[in-house]
């Protein structure tokens, strides 16, 4: 929900370092492999309770997400890398509540599984209609620049990362926001159902 509001402020100082990286040689990819590896430090780091250092390799994971683009924004963005950062974010996103289900699992279990779900049809609303506005030839800018649509929700990355982060500062919590989180991301998905709706109908009738 915040996502395109806060691009204004963190894009100009990750583009100035994107910008240095690449004329050091160093690839988007790069880049976005080590973020995947600090993704699944954090889960593993989850998994055997050390809440404090998975918190510290979220964080890591998501500077490296924002740092990938800035880097293929100054030395030129590619099919395959847009591939691999979509890829393994929703890696990441998956580990960590499937960490936090494999700790504790008798009070975890079931709200990690109702949160995956939730990613899950979440996930599956924002990639289907990327791939409509591939073949519609819908663009947008607001969330930077991308390889395929973003489509916006109640619940995008920042929200993610907030939650997240509670698990980490807040583990006895999990359950608690575990289920609402997952509430307020199946609202996401339906009312992205409804918006992509609203766009492709508008967009026949001003066709016809």
């Amino acid at each position: 929900m915040f996502d395109a509001k806060l691009r204004r402020y963190i894009d100009p100082p990750l583009n100035k370092m994107g910008k240095g990286l690449a004329e050091l040689g160093i690839t988007a990819n790069a880049v976005t492999f080590v973020g995947l590896g600090f993704g699944l430090a954090a889960a593993a780091a989850v998994a055997i309770g050390h809440y404090n250092t998975a918190l510290l390799f979220i964080l890591l994971n998501r500077f490296a997400d924002g740092l990938d683009g800035a880097i293929a924004r100054a030395a030129g963005s590619t099919d395959l890398g847009g591939f691999y950062d979509i890829t393994f974010d929703f890696i990441f996103y998956g580990a960590i509540p499937l960490a936090f289900g494999f700790v504790a699992p008798e009070q975890n279990a079931l709200a990690a599984a109702a949160l995956l779900f939730s990613f899950y049809i979440n996930g599956s609303t924002f990639l289907a209609f990327a791939t409509l506005a591939q073949k519609l030839s819908i663009k947008t800018s607001l969330r930077g620049k991308k390889s395929f649509y973003y489509l916006g929700g109640l619940a995008e990355g920042f929200e993610t990362i907030g939650v997240f982060v509670a698990f980490c500062l807040f583990p006895s919590y999990f359950s608690w926001v575990a289920w609402i989180f997952a509430v307020i991301c199946t609202l996401s998905a339906i009312s992205r159902v409804f918006m992509v709706r609203h766009m492709v109908l508008n967009r026949s009738n001003t066709s016809s």
